[in-house]
C-alpha cells in the first residue's frame, strides 16, 4: 500500500509544510486581475477578488495599506497587484496580502485625479456661476504657500512691483510631502479669519506630479470651494492643471501670473487716470461752450431782447381769445336752448300723463300690476286700480262686459 511507502502527515503538518513552501516560493509576486466582491471592514481593511476568464485569486489590504491609496477602487476596475501569498492552515485557504495596488494602463495618481475631478464636477464645484469676482484694488492680501520657496518670492517681488502699496500677509504652509493637503486646508479654512483679507493666492512652483499633489487632494479642493474669500490658484506651470485651479475663483498659469492678476499695475491705473482726467476736462470744456452758445442764443430772442414788448402782444393775444371764447360759448348756449325746448316738447306730446289730462284713465290688475287692453281678461271679483290724471282708484270687478262690435 502507498500509505506504508511514504510519510504520514496530519492535516496541520501537512497545511504548515505547505504554507512554508508557499510563502518562500512566492515572498513577492505582481497578479494583474479584475477586482470582485469589493468590501471593506469596520477596521478599514479592504477585502476583494481578483479574477480573469477562468480563474480568480481572493487578496486583502489591510488599513495602512488602504489608506495610502490615492484613487478609489472599484469593481470592474483591472489592476496590477503587487504583494505576497499568505496562506490560512486554520482554513486551507490562501490569499494575496497586497502591498501595492497600480491601476492597469494608467498610473494611479493619473486615475485618482479623474476620480476626483468626475466627482466634483457633478457637484458643480467647477461651474462658472460659482466663481467669484476679484477685488479691483484688494485691500490686503494672503498667500497660502511655503514661505521658502521660489514661488513666494516671485509673487512678492510682482505684486510690490506693480502695486508697491500692497498689504501682504504669508500664510505658512507646506506644498509637499505627507500631510501637506492637510495644513493646506487649515491655511484656507484660516483667511476668513484674517482682518481685512479679500483675496487669496493658493499655489508653488513647478515640481513632478507627486511634488504637486497636495493641490489635487479632496480636502483642499473642499476647502477652496467653502473659503468665503476669493482665491486664485496658482500652482506649478502652465501644463501642469490640478484640481485646485478647476475650484478657485481665477486659474494663474504660474505664481508669477497670480502676482499680475491679484494687483493691477499701478503705473498703468495712474496712465488711465491721468487719461481720464484729459477726457474729463475734455468734456467739462465742451459742455460750457455748448451752454454759452446756447445762452447766446437765448439772449437774442425777441422776448428776452424785450420782455414788455412781448408781454403786451402776448396779453393782446389772450383778450382777443377770450373774446372769440365768449362769443362760441353764447352761440352754443343759445343753439343749446333751442334744442331742449324742441325736446321737451316731444317728451309732452308722447308721455302718459298729458293723455290722463285729456280724461283717459289706465286700468291695471291690482295685485300683478299688468295693465287691462281686453274686459274678456277681467274675471268678477279681481281687483283693479285705475290711475286717473290726479290719482287712482282701487274697485273690484262686479260684471264683465264685452266690447260693442264696430
Amino acid at each position: 500500500m502507498l500509505a506504508q511507502q511514504i510519510p504520514i502527515l496530519s492535516v496541520t503538518e501537512f497545511t504548515g509544510l505547505l504554507k512554508s513552501h508557499v510563502e518562500d516560493a512566492f515572498p513577492l509576486i505582481a497578479v494583474r486581475g479584475e477586482i470582485s466582491n469589493l468590501s471593506q471592514s469596520a477596521n478599514g481593511h479592504v477585502f476583494l477578488t481578483l479574477k480573469d476568464s477562468k480563474s480568480q485569486l481572493r487578496a486583502v489590504l489591510w488599513r495602512d495599506t488602504a489608506r495610502q491609496l490615492k484613487f478609489k477602487l472599484k469593481d470592474g476596475l483591472e489592476v496590477v497587484a503587487v504583494g505576497g501569498l499568505d496562506l490560512y492552515p486554520a482554513r486551507g485557504t490562501y490569499q494575496l496580502v497586497v502591498q501595492e495596488l497600480v491601476p492597469e494602463g494608467i498610473g494611479a495618481l493619473e486615475l485618482a485625479f479623474r476620480q476626483l475631478r468626475e466627482k466634483l464636477a457633478a457637484e458643480g464645484l467647477f461651474a462658472a456661476e460659482r466663481k467669484r469676482p476679484l477685488p479691483r484694488i484688494p485691500n490686503r492680501i494672503a498667500l497660502v504657500t511655503s514661505p521658502q520657496g521660489a514661488a513666494v518670492k516671485d509673487m512678492l517681488q510682482i505684486i510690490l512691483r506693480r502695486w508697491p502699496a500692497a498689504n501682504i500677509v504669508i500664510v505658512p504652509v507646506p506644498v509637499q510631502g505627507d500631510g501637506a493637503a492637510d495644513k493646506i486646508a487649515m491655511g484656507i479654512r484660516l483667511l476668513p479669519r484674517l482682518e481685512g483679507v479679500d483675496v487669496a493666492i493658493v499655489g508653488r512652483g513647478g515640481g513632478s506630479l507627486e511634488d504637486l499633489w497636495p493641490f489635487n487632494e479632496e480636502v483642499v479642493a473642499r476647502a477652496i470651494a467653502a473659503c468665503p474669500v476669493p482665491i486664485i490658484s496658482a500652482v506649478g506651470h502652465e501644463i501642469d492643471v490640478s484640481i485646485s485651479d478647476l475650484v478657485a475663483d481665477r486659474r494663474a498659469l504660474t505664481p508669477s501670473e497670480s502676482g499680475e492678476i491679484v494687483v493691477p499695475d499701478s503705473n498703468e491705473l495712474l496712465a488711465d487716470l491721468e487719461h481720464l482726467e484729459r477726457r474729463l476736462q475734455r468734456t467739462v470744456t465742451s459742455r460750457i461752450e455748448n451752454s454759452r452758445h446756447r445762452l447766446d442764443s437765448l439772449a437774442a430772442r425777441p422776448v428776452l431782447a424785450d420782455p414788455w414788448q412781448q408781454l403786451e402782444r402776448s396779453r393782446t393775444q389772450i383778450d382777443d381769445l377770450f373774446g372769440r371764447l365768449s362769443r362760441s360759448a353764447d352761440s352754443r348756449l343759445v343753439r343749446a336752448r333751442s334744442r331742449l325746448a324742441e325736446l321737451t316738447s316731444t317728451l309732452d306730446a308722447l308721455s302718459p300723463l298729458q293723455v290722463l289730462s285729456r280724461g283717459y284713465s289706465i286700468t291695471q290688475d291690482a295685485q300683478s300690476g299688468v295693465v287691462i287692453q281686453d274686459a274678456e281678461a277681467l274675471t268678477l271679483g279681481t281687483l283693479i286700480e285705475t290711475r286717473l290724471h290726479a290719482g287712482r282708484v282701487i274697485s273690484r270687478v262686479e260684471q264683465v262686459l264685452p266690447a260693442t262690435p264696430q
